[in-house]
């Protein structure tokens, strides 16, 4: 899907896709509000039921707008197309609806988002799907837990909320080896960061909701594909379960993408620099951020990573009860779930986003009582830094 004009990921979040409206000239995508499309005459009708011609049906099947994202990301990561879905779990449980079947196994990152891990433990699994949820930043980890019955690895790099990086290349070879479909959700890097389409991977798939739209204002998910024959089951089973998206959901995701690039260099610089603050105040016990020296893969997310984003995580001395004054003793930092908006957010998901995974799992996961976990925004990085400081002054 190269481009001679778009050489730069930084040019193809501001164009790719977005053409002026051949019918006006206008240079915003128009938002095309509209749940059915006329045909011509009878035979045009049924020659697009029949995919002889391209054009639009129904908007659940396809829409100019819809379109518009979905070509945007499919050039942004590299895949032969990209599907536009409602929210972030409806790309996941795409994948997942599509890849598994009765008495299927997949392997997970043990740190995932906790839905995308709840939805196989309580909900898939009485279709008779087992999961496994291991350390997949160990890649021999990865190969032993592989069974006759494993159609899905599953990777999410760097994971939410730990930090912690899995070597996708390494775990691509061992999906060819054993016939399995990798899928690696990218929404912490974004592809700006991280290209695992190119890395090996067979689906990406993100929350757009997050650092893509970047204004926490629309929900929304995308999955992309490297084959033309998965892309095609892909986009099968996400049209019959009907988790698609509205085309006002993708126009506001099509303008946050415009600032991808400028809103995440800013943020990164941020996070960089609060995470080197943060691991010499005697306040902090650890911190993780994949760019400190100190991350146990920093060397992989260099080389695999185009630069380290901006979310990090770090527990404090005094523990939960020290975490708990410290989050609420933040002022410009937002105190609320989600990530990757244009405005700090702070939150402990322990007590919040992981809630629902069992104690022993969250702690066999790294997710422990005391990590905080921050999505950095960006403010101006003396304010922050002024922010977490009279926070961590408040704690005894």
């Amino acid at each position: 899907m190269a481009d001679p004009d778009m050489r730069s990921p930084l040019t193809a979040v501001i164009h790719a896709g977005q053409e002026p409206d051949p019918l006006t000239g206008g240079v915003s995508v128009p938002i095309y509000q509209s749940a059915t499309f006329a045909f011509r005459d009878a035979d045009h009708g049924a020659a697009l039921f029949a995919g002889r011609e391209k054009g639009y049906i129904y908007t659940r099947l396809g829409n100019p707008t819809i379109r518009a994202l979905e070509d945007a990301m499919a050039r942004l990561e590299g895949g032969c197309g990209a599907l536009a879905t409602a929210t972030g779990m409806a790309a996941v449980t795409t994948v997942y609806m599509t890849i598994l079947e009765k008495g299927a196994h997949v392997i997970s990152t043990d740190a995932v988002y906790s839905a995308s891990r709840t939805v196989l433990e309580n909900e898939f699994a009485r279709f008779g799907v087992e999961a496994d949820f291991i350390d997949t930043s160990r890649t021999a980890a990865v190969e032993k837990a592989v069974r006759p019955t494993t159609k899905l690895l599953f990777l999410e790099t760097p994971a939410n909320p730990t930090m912690a990086v899995s070597d996708i290349r390494a775990c691509a070879a061992i999906a060819r080896r054993h016939g399995l479909v990798l899928a690696v959700d990218n929404t912490f890097a974004t592809p700006l960061l991280q290209e695992p389409l190119a890395l090996g991977a067979d689906i990406v798939v993100h929350s757009l909701t997050k650092f893509i739209n970047g204004h926490s204002d629309v929900v929304g998910g995308i999955l992309a594909a490297r084959d033309e024959t998965l892309f095609a089951r892909l986009r099968k089973v996400l049209q019959l379960m009907g988790g698609t998206m509205d085309p006002h959901q993708a126009w506001l995701i099509l303008r946050g993408l415009k600032t991808l690039g400028l809103r995440l260099e800013k943020a990164q610089e941020n996070a960089m620099k609060l995470a080197a603050w943060l691991e010499k105040h005697p306040k902090v016990a650890w911190v993780n951020y994949p760019g400190l020296a100190s991350h146990p893969q920093h060397a992989l997310a260099k080389a695999q990573m185009k630069g380290f984003g901006a979310m990090l995580c770090f527990g404090l001395k005094g523990g939960y009860e020290a975490g708990k004054a410290f989050i609420n003793a933040v002022r410009l930092c937002t105190l609320a779930v989600s990530l990757g908006g244009i405005e700090s957010l702070i939150q402990h998901p322990a007590s919040m986003t992981h809630a629902q995974v069992p104690r022993a799992e969250k702690e066999k996961s790294g997710i422990t009582d005391d990590l905080i976990r921050l999505s950095v925004g960006c403010e101006g990085y003396e304010d922050l830094q002024a922010d977490l400081e009279r926070a961590l002054d408040s704690v005894a």
